[in-house]
C-alpha cells in the first residue's frame, strides 16, 4: 500500500484537493473561524501521511503541480485590482503609507521578538518574510540564508491567524472602511488574507491584492538592508 501511494504521480495532488475541499465544506457548514480550509487541510493531510508512513518528499511528488500554480494564481489577483483602479488613484497616498507602515511594523516586530528570545541570524531572516505571500517569501528567505521550510510554516501560520482574528479586530477597532480592511488583510495575512478579503467585498479584495504585491516588493528590498541586524 505504502509503495503504491509513494509511487503515484497524483496522490499528493488528490489528497491536497480532497482535504482542502473538506475544509471548505466544514467552514461553510459550521461558520467557525478556526475551520479555515487551509488549517483543516493540514490537519487532515498530516495524519494521513503519518498513517501511510509517507515522507514529505514522497507527498510532494504528486503535490508539486499545485505548488507550480501558486505564482500564476497570485498574479491573477491583479484582475480585481484593475477593476478598482479609479478607487486606488483616489486613495493612493493612504494606500502607499498604509502598506509601508505594515512592512515596517512587521520587520520591527520580528526584530524585537528575535532579540527578546535570543534567536540567531538564520532564524531572524527566516521569519522576516512571514507576512508576504509564499511565492515571494520562499525566494526572499533562500536569498537571505534562511530556512525556507520554516519560512513557509511561518507564512501559513501568519495567514491563518490573520484570517481568524480579522473580523473580531475590525469590530473591536470599529473599522468599516473597505480600503482599510483590504490593505490590512493583504499586508498582514498575504494570499490567505486576500481570500478572506474577497469574501468581504470586491473593494476589499482589490486592495488586499495590491497590498500583497507592494508589500512583497518592499520586503524584498528591506530584508537585505536589515538582515544583518542580528
Amino acid at each position: 500500500m505504502r509503495e503504491a501511494l509513494a509511487s503515484s504521480a497524483y496522490f499528493g495532488a488528490v489528497l491536497s484537493i480532497a482535504a482542502y475541499s473538506f475544509g471548505l465544506w466544514l467552514k461553510k457548514k459550521t461558520g467557525f473561524a478556526l475551520c479555515n480550509p487551509l488549517l483543516v487541510a493540514a490537519a487532515v493531510i498530516i495524519p494521513v501521511l503519518l498513517a501511510a508512513d509517507l515522507s514529505y518528499d514522497e507527498y510532494m511528488k504528486g503535490a508539486q503541480c499545485i505548488s507550480y500554480l501558486l505564482t500564476p494564481a497570485t498574479v491573477c489577483l491583479a484582475i480585481p485590482l484593475y477593476k478598482q483602479l479609479a478607487l486606488l488613484k483616489r486613495n493612493k497616498a493612504a494606500v502607499v503609507c498604509g502598506i509601508a507602515a505594515g512592512v515596517v511594523a512587521n520587520a520591527a516586530t520580528i526584530l524585537v521578538l528575535c532579540l527578546l528570545f535570543k534567536l540567531e541570524h538564520v532564524h531572524y531572516v527566516t521569519l522576516l518574510p512571514k507576512s508576504i505571500t509564499t511565492a515571494i517569501g520562499m525566494g526572499v528567505s533562500e536569498e537571505a540564508g534562511g530556512i525556507v521550510t520554516l519560512t513557509v510554516v511561518s507564512i501559513i501560520i501568519t495567514g491563518v491567524s490573520g484570517v481568524i482574528l480579522a473580523e473580531k479586530l475590525f469590530q473591536f477597532l470599529h473599522l468599516e472602511e473597505p480600503v482599510a480592511k483590504g490593505l490590512a488583510l493583504g499586508n498582514a495575512a498575504h494570499a490567505i488574507g486576500t481570500s478572506k478579503a474577497l469574501e468581504l467585498g470586491e473593494i476589499e479584495g482589490a486592495m488586499s491584492s495590491l497590498a500583497i504585491a507592494v508589500a512583497g516588493l518592499m520586503t524584498v528590498v528591506v530584508v537585505p538592508l536589515i538582515g544583518n541586524l542580528i
